[in-house]
C-alpha cells in the first residue's frame, strides 16, 4: 500500500506508474481526500485548544465566584465537545475512505519492467536447455496418467466436484517425492528455513500480503471467518507483521511445502482438463524479507533457486520478464519460469518470482532498524514458487514419457522413489 505523503511529493511519478498498469491517474483524488482529512484535523486541533483554554477559564471564574461567566464557559465547552466528537467521526470516515482507495491500487512497476497490456508484452529473459524430441506423438499428462490407471478425475469429481484430482500409487508417491526433493534442495543448498505454517489464516494476514480486500472472490472462506491460504506466501510473509526486525537478521529466507486453495473464480472454461488449474494443489513457496538495498539482488537469487529445481529434473524451460500489465497486484518486478510441456506443445508457468519492495511491509507494518540504531525503515518482501508441485509432476510425466506408455523418473527423484526408475514399465 502507498504512503499518501509520498504520493503528494511524487504525484506525477505515481500517476505514470499506474498508467503503466493500465489505470487512470489517481493522485488528484487521493490528495483531495487527504486535504479534506487534514482540514478536519486542523479544525479539531483548534477546537481542542479552545476547549482546553475555556476549561482553565472556568476554574478561574469559579475561584472568582463569577458564576454567570462559569456557566457560559461550561456551555461553550459542551458545544466544543460536541463539535470535536462530530469532527472525529468525520475524520475517521474520510481516513477510512482514503485507506479504501489506497488499498485496492496495485504496486508500481520498476523502471526496467517492459510495458505491455497482457502476457503478449512479456519478454524472454533467458532459456535453459532445448525442447526434447520424440519418435512418437507426445501425450498430455492426463492421457498418460489415466492410461496408467493412476490419475482419477471422475473419482475426484464425485468427492469434491470439478478441478480436483486423485493420484494413486506411483503418481501419489511421485508427487510426494517432488515436494520432498524441492524442500531438501532449498533448505540444504539454498539456505532457506523450512516452516510448517497454518493453512487457515485471519483477515489481517490476508490483508497484509494484499489478498484482501481486492481478491476475496478468488479465495475460500470458512464458516468461522478464516481463510484457506492460496499460497504459503501469506502466512510466511506475515510472520514479520507488526515486528521490528533486527537488521543483522536480514535477509530472512523461509520455505514451506503446503496445500494451496484457490477458487479460480475468473478461470471458467480455462484448463478444464487435467491438473493444470486446480482448486487444491501442493506448492513449495520461497519467501524472503530483506532491507531496502538488497531486494533486487535477492530477486535474482530467488529466481536461480527455483531454476535449480528444474535443472536437476532435466527440464527445458524459459524465464520471462513480465510486462507491466501482466504482473501480480503486489509486485514491482516479476519473473515467470515457463516449463516446456511436449504433450501440450507449449510453455506453461511453473514458478513466479516477485519483488514487492515495501508495498506489503507497509500493509503489515513490518520494519527494521537502520545502522544508526535509531531510524526505522519498512522491510522489502519477495516471494516465489520453488516450484508448483502439481505442475512439476505434469512436466515430469510429459517430458519423461516413453512410446510404450511408461514414464522415466528423473534420476534425482529415484532415491525418494525407493530406487524406482520408471512408472508403468519395468522397475
Amino acid at each position: 500500500m502507498f504512503d499518501i505523503k509520498w504520493i503528494r511529493e511524487n504525484a506525477a511519478e505515481f500517476d505514470a506508474g499506474l498508467g503503466r498498469r493500465g489505470l487512470e491517474p489517481q493522485s488528484s483524488v487521493l490528495i483531495a481526500l487527504d486535504d479534506e482529512r487534514r482540514a478536519i484535523i486542523g479544525k479539531l486541533q483548534e477546537a481542542q485548544t479552545s476547549r482546553n483554554a475555556a476549561s482553565k477559564e472556568i476554574g478561574k471564574a469559579m475561584a472568582g465566584k463569577d458564576l454567570a461567566l462559569a456557566e457560559k464557559l461550561k456551555a461553550d465547552v459542551a458545544q466544543l465537545k460536541d463539535f470535536i466528537q462530530a469532527g472525529e467521526q468525520s475524520e475517521r470516515e474520510i481516513s477510512d475512505k482514503l485507506t479504501r482507495a489506497l488499498e485496492v491500487l496495485p504496486n508500481l512497476p520498476l523502471a526496467d519492467v517492459p510495458d505491455g497490456e497482457d502476457e503478449h508484452g512479456n519478454i524472454v529473459y533467458r532459456v535453459h536447455g532445448e525442447k526434447p524430441e520424440y519418435p512418437f506423438k507426445p501425450k498430455e499428462h492426463f492421457e498418460i496418467g489415466e492410461a496408467l490407471g493412476l490419475m482419477d478425475f471422475e473419482g475426484a469429481s464425485k468427492l469434491a466436484g470439478a478441478r480436483f484430482t486423485i493420484l494413486r500409487r506411483d503418481l501419489a508417491r511421485l508427487e510426494r517425492a517432488l515436494g520432498q526433493f524441492m524442500l531438501d534442495i532449498h533448505t540444504g543448498e539454498h539456505g532457506y528455513d523450512e516452516m510448517s505454517p497454518p493453512l487457515l489464516v485471519n483477515d489481517a494476514t490476508m490483508y497484509g500480503t494484499g489478498q484482501l480486500p481486492k481478491f476475496a472472490d478468488d479465495l475460500f472462506r470458512t464458516t468461522d471467518g478464516r481463510w484457506l491460504i492460496p499460497t504459503a506466501e501469506v502466512p510466511l510473509t506475515n510472520l514479520v507483521r507488526d515486528e521490528i526486525v533486527p537488521a543483522d537478521r536480514l535477509p530472512l529466507r523461509m520455505t514451506a511445502l503446503t496445500p494451496c486453495f484457490r477458487s479460480e473464480a475468473g478461470s471458467a472454461g480455462r484448463d478444464t482438463r487435467g491438473m493444470l488449474r486446480q482448486h487444491q494443489f501442493w506448492k513449495v513457496e520461497l519467501v524472503s524479507v530483506t532491507d531496502r538495498d538488497s531486494s533486487l539482488a535477492e530477486l535474482e537469487r530467488m529466481l536461480s533457486c527455483a531454476e535449480k529445481v528444474l535443472q536437476l529434473l532435466g527440464l527445458h524451460y524459459r524465464v520471462m520478464t513480465l510486462c507491466s500489465g501482466d504482473m501480480g497486484f503486489g509486485a514491482r518486478k516479476t519473473y515467470d519460469i515457463e516449463v516446456w510441456l511436449p504433450g501440450q506443445n507449449a510453455y506453461r508457468e511453473i514458478s513466479s518470482c516477485s519483488v514487492c519492495g515495501d508495498f506489503q511491509a507497509r500493509r503489515m507494518n513490518a520494519r527494521y532498524r537502520l545502522e544508526d540504531g535509531k531510524s526505522l525503515a519498512h522491510c522489502h518482501t519477495l516471494n516465489g514458487s520453488g516450484v508448483a508441485v502439481g505442475r512439476a509432476l505434469i512436466a515430469v510425466l510429459e517430458n519423461g514419457q516413453n512410446e510404450d506408455g511408461s514414464v522415466t523418473i528423473p534420476r534425482v527423484l529415484r532415491p525418494y522413489m525407493g530406487g524406482q526408475e520408471t512408472i508403468g514399465g519395468k522397475a
